[in-house]
Order: structure tokens, then C-alpha cells, then sequence
């Protein structure tokens, strides 16, 4: 799996302009529901901020991965934010989040799920790549970022 096959341009924020992560999260998920890919906005919200209050998953290093099941989304969904200002996060080095890759997924699929989580580690491990993406101006920069990335 690859993040182009589930990632749209037009659910890419970039810059993304918050100050928390609740904040963040809640931009994410509109951002999706604005792109008609949820079946209930406020579901997944409250699935997403759940998992977020069991263990943050501001996983270090400037990056961020919210997600949540639920049956609020038919199918996987992904949308990416990349922050004008870094936020905090709880990260677990502790440090702020500059980039936000948010997942919604359905509570019956969770091989996708953590396909997509795998897809995400394995591309941003780049420290190089995580830079431009994290420079990136506008969504079609981002977009264009990873499908030459995952091209290689």
C-alpha cells in the first residue's frame, strides 16, 4: 500500500494553521468530511480524540499520526496537515509536531489500518524527504513530494 492510493490532494492542508492539537485534529477531520469521505463528522472526531486521550500519538520527530476506527467511514480515509508553527502534541520525545497525517478507519478493517500506518513510517523515516514535506507551501507541492517519494 502506498499513501497516493488513500491520500487525496484535496485533503491535504498545507499550511495548516493551528495552535493545538485539538485544534489540528479538528481541521483534519473537517477537511474530510468537506471531501465527503465520512458517513458521521462527529464520530470519527470522538474516535480520534479517544485514542488520543488512551496514548498520544505523537509518535517524535516532529510527526504526528491521529487515528481512530469507527463506524463513522465506510472506507480508509487519510488527510496530511503541515504546520505554518509547530505545535505541542505530547509527543513522546516530547518535542512540538510539525507534520500531521491523520486516519480514519472503518472499525471492520483493520489490515488496511495498519498497512496505512506502515506506509506512513516507512516514508517519512526519511529524514531528508520529511524536511521538504515539511517546507511544502501548498497541497499540490505535498502531494507531488510523496508520489515522487513513493516513485523511487
Amino acid at each position: 500500500m502506498q499513501i497516493t492510493d488513500i491520500l487525496e490532494q484535496s485533503c491535504i492542508i498545507a499550511p495548516l494553521e493551528s495552535t493545538c492539537k485539538e485544534d489540528a485534529i479538528t481541521q483534519l477531520i473537517d477537511v474530510l468530511a468537506n471531501n465527503n469521505l465520512l458517513k458521521d463528522r462527529d464520530v470519527v472526531f470522538d474516535s480520534v480524540m479517544q485514542r488520543e486521550k488512551t496514548r498520544s500519538t505523537g509518535i517524535g520527530n516532529g510527526l504526528a499520526i491521529p487515528h481512530g476506527k469507527s463506524n463513522g467511514v465506510s472506507k480508509l480515509a487519510m488527510s496530511l496537515g503541515i504546520l505554518k508553527n509547530e505545535i505541542e502534541f505530547d509527543a513522546i520525545d516530547a518535542k512540538p509536531v510539525k507534520t500531521i497525517v491523520l486516519l480514519a478507519s472503518p472499525s471492520s478493517q483493520t489490515g488496511p489500518h495498519i498497512q496505512a500506518l506502515a506506509a506512513i513510517s516507512t516514508i517519512m523515516i526519511d529524514n531528508e524527504f520529511k524536511t521538504m514535506l515539511e517546507n511544502a507551501k501548498s497541497p499540490e507541492e505535498a502531494f507531488d513530494l510523496i508520489k515522487k517519494k513513493e516513485a523511487k
